[in-house]
């Protein structure tokens, strides 16, 4: 495993928090985040984000390194990771990246060029609708999906920044690091309802607080708005929507995000998936370990 690198890649709610510190615990690793969420202090609850006492003494990297207010982008992501990486390979460990962002990965292992945008607006009053008629008036060719808002507002900056269209932008398929892909996959249903029950949880461990203390400092930043949880519990502090609405859009819109992961992942990288035992997670953690020493 000397000089590998470990992805472990899958839909929200699926266990990559927790195989990952299996694994690191198991293979000397250290854990890298690649969620663009988790990079931001005080975002916990609804990120997901993992707790002090889970992490059982692995080191874990690019966890709460910006303030809410700031500009944090995918460009200085692919540099602080190759950053952590190289420090990481240097000391004989295994980097593990865990997280549900699939470009940041994407930015980190693969030869992608980005260049450090200036312009990072979050559209928070404009609709979808009017905001793709914007990106179709810029790249009227664009495969991008009206409703996936958060690859339109990416499409507009990038243009804003640049000058081109994202659409033209080079692709490629060049790993530049020794890396295993590992996705986590269940059965759709399970999924749905580990969705469902975690949002519950969410609300029990004080989601409604946290929502209610980024309501309250007005602050509407990319990394406020970006996060489901936040923006539909504005919702119901404006008074636009009940909790229970709030609520059931949260476990919607979750649902959904889980899905596009899927796509995303089986489109963009070469994944090796496996079935997660909720009732055994340990035998998920040994088949996979399995894979890794023969491969």
């Amino acid at each position: 495993m000397k000089n590998k690198i470990i992805v472990i890649v899958g839909p929200t709610g699926v266990g990559k928090t927790k195989l990952s510190i299996e694994l690191a615990k198991k293979l000397d690793g250290e854990i890298i985040n690649s969620d663009s969420t988790q990079v931001y202090k005080g975002l916990d609850i609804a990120t997901a984000k993992v707790k002090e006492e889970e992490k059982q003494n692995i080191p874990h990297h690019l966890f709460d390194i910006k303030e809410i207010d700031q500009n944090y982008t995918v460009f200085d992501y692919q540099k602080d990771c190759r950053d952590k990486i190289n420090d990481i390979l240097t000391r004989n460990k295994i980097p593990i990246l865990v997280g549900g962002t699939g470009l940041y990965v994407k930015a980190a292992l693969y030869d992608y060029k980005f260049s450090n945008e200036n312009v990072s607006n979050n559209y928070e009053d404009i609709s979808n609708d009017e905001l793709y008629i914007k990106l179709k008036n810029i790249d009227p060719n664009t495969s991008i999906h009206k409703n996936n808002r958060k690859r339109v507002i990416r499409a507009l900056n990038y243009y804003y920044n640049t000058g081109n269209i994202l659409s033209s932008k080079e692709k490629t398929d060049k790993l530049l690091y020794d890396a295993i892909f590992i996705g986590l996959t269940t059965d759709r249903n399970i999924l749905y309802d580990r969705i469902n029950k975690r949002v519950d949880m969410m609300l029990k461990n004080g989601l409604l607080e946290e929502a209610k203390k980024l309501y309250d400092s007005n602050i509407r930043s990319k990394a406020v708005m970006t996060p489901i949880g936040y923006k539909e519990l504005f919702e119901y502090f404006d008074g636009n929507k009940t909790l229970e609405e709030a609520i059931e859009l949260i476990k919607q819109r979750s649902r959904k995000y889980a899905k596009r992961q899927y796509t995303w992942n089986n489109n963009q990288i070469n994944v090796k998936w496996f079935d997660v035992d909720f009732d055994n997670f340990n035998s998920t953690v040994e088949e996979i370990l399995d894979y890794l020493n023969n491969n």
